[in-house]
């Protein structure tokens, strides 16, 4: 039978490698004192879709259920732990979670993830453990030829508010930045005669590099003190990670947030081989306002998919495939039970055998049974 757009039967390499990234994640979190958690697949519309989370409906899978409501699978982990963490003991402040996430604007409708998030601990040392079990995760997977790329959604917001926009003006002028579409930015930033912000709106879309850019905004921004201390929280978090080890971090001033409950830093990893982003997530604050709450809050998420297809696992295992019968099988799986550490077939009609590195065979000889090589 077919399958519906987007959905994929897997074998072989991919599910191999990307077990084994679940794995490395599993152990690297546990060592570094997160609890893992886990929501259900199935949820409530209005998780996703309410105005602190503010995902679309169009983009996700969903029905109604026999009360009428809408329920969606899984859209978005940071949401629905969200829902889950406000309900748990305050003192556990680390949480891991693994599995796929379903999204209909994307090229495959299932995304396989791996994410932490990080409450109630002060926003330094937060995004410092984001950003340092990131590396951590990457070192032990052996990919080192990545970047990482740090933002903040506090430029846009405060270059904007003396433009006075309505939400659809801020909306439009935000996609032109994501597009970096310089025009529009302009067109856009100007038209209430702003033509100064619409200024430095528009050479934030090029406003992205290495630590000449911190440099560079450090100095022209000193006379405003919340851009001044934004750049310098960009600029610490950028030591951090040098000081670690990261070979190149970058800045894009310019970022704007992807996702509507994102409320300060922002940062991603990229593959420098394919360019994919292999994992996102920043500060989201604002998400627990929904609870009555004030929470300091931020996580990451890694993309299993993208990191499992540029893994290697090394396969030592030797392959061994017992040749036997019905009435030997018994004897067959004590012999296997011999060849420890490797990986073991047994079979009646000798099939595609070139994949073994030795074969053997069951036979009788005075009644009892021995083996001898094939």
């Amino acid at each position: 039978m077919f399958l519906p757009a987007g959905s994929q039967d897997e074998i072989g390499n991919r599910l191999i490698n990307r077990s084994k990234a679940y794995e490395i994640f599993r152990k690297i979190t546990t060592d570094r004192n997160y609890k893992q958690i886990s929501t259900p697949v199935v949820e409530y519309a209005t998780t996703f879709t309410n105005k602190y989370a503010g995902m679309n409906l169009q983009n996700m899978l969903k029905w109604f259920n026999r009360e009428g409501e809408i329920e969606v699978l899984r859209a978005d982990w940071t949401t629905a732990i969200a829902r889950a963490v406000v309900n748990q003991d305050s003192s556990q402040l680390k949480w891991s979670y693994q599995g796929s996430v379903f999204r209909s604007d994307k090229d495959g409708i299932e995304s396989r993830q791996a994410g932490i998030e990080i409450v109630h601990t002060p926003s330094f040392l937060g995004e410092s453990e984001c950003l340092l079990t990131a590396v951590t995760y990457l070192t032990e997977l052996n990919t080192d030829n990545y970047l990482i790329e740090l933002g903040h959604t506090g430029i846009f917001e405060e270059l904007t508010s003396p433009l006075q926009l309505t939400e659809d003006q801020l909306e439009k002028l935000r996609g032109a930045m994501h597009d970096k579409r310089r025009d529009v930015v302009y067109q856009i930033a100007a038209s209430n005669g702003q033509e100064e912000i619409a200024e430095a709106l528009t050479n934030l879309v090029d406003a992205y590099g290495s630590f000449d850019i911190i440099n560079k905004y450090e100095k022209m921004w000193s006379d405003n003190d919340r851009l001044l201390n934004i750049i310098k929280h960009i600029k610490q978090l950028a030591n951090l990670l040098k000081d670690s080890g990261v070979d190149e971090v970058l800045v894009d001033l310019g970022r704007v947030k992807n996702l509507p409950y994102y409320c300060g830093l922002m940062f991603r990893g990229f593959l420098k081989s394919s360019g994919l982003t292999c994992f996102s997530g920043g500060r989201y604050d604002k998400l627990y306002e929904q609870f009555d709450e004030r929470i300091s809050a931020v996580g990451l998420a890694f993309d299993v998919d993208v990191l499992a297809e540029n893994l290697v696992v090394e396969d030592n295992l030797k392959k061994v495939c017992i040749l036997a019968t019905e009435a030997s099988h018994v004897y067959a799986e004590t012999v296997r039970k011999t060849y420890t550490n490797s990986i073991v077939d047994i079979q009646y009609e000798p099939t595609n055998l070139e994949q073994f590195d030795k074969v053997v065979k069951i036979v009788t000889e005075n009644n009892q049974y021995k083996v001898v090589e094939a």
